[in-house]
């Protein structure tokens, strides 16, 4: 069986993969923390898409950091075999405040 890279167009699901993203959360007590996440391996959801879990830290920043734990949205094809993610959470609250970080993960192969 071939094995599938990141750069590999995929009609399909693509049972083993996972997104990487790089993203900065929303400004609360005037900072912010840039948050680099990898998710877990695809979650099959009832409508024949998938879903990824995370877990995970925003980097230090102003003397603290902040712990999350979400889900995405369901896969969202982009064209030529890949597919993208939707993701919308808060951080933990620490030092008196919480952050909120949105975005779509780095595309991946599959277009389910």
């Amino acid at each position: 069986m071939k094995k599938i890279g990141k750069d590999d167009f995929v009609r399909g699901f693509v049972p083993h993969h996972n997104h990487g993203s790089v993203d900065y959360t929303s400004v609360a007590d005037g900072h912010v923390h840039q948050c680099l996440d990898v998710t877990s391996p695809p979650i099959p959801s009832e409508d024949g898409t998938h879903i990824h879990y995370t877990k995970g830290y925003v980097l230090f920043e102003d003397g603290h950091t902040h712990h999350y734990e979400a889900y995405s949205g369901p896969a969202i094809p982009v064209g030529d075999g890949m597919h993208v993610h939707y993701y919308d959470f808060y951080t933990t609250e620490n030092d008196q405040h919480r952050h909120h970080i949105k975005g779509v993960d780095q595309p991946a192969p599959g277009n389910k």
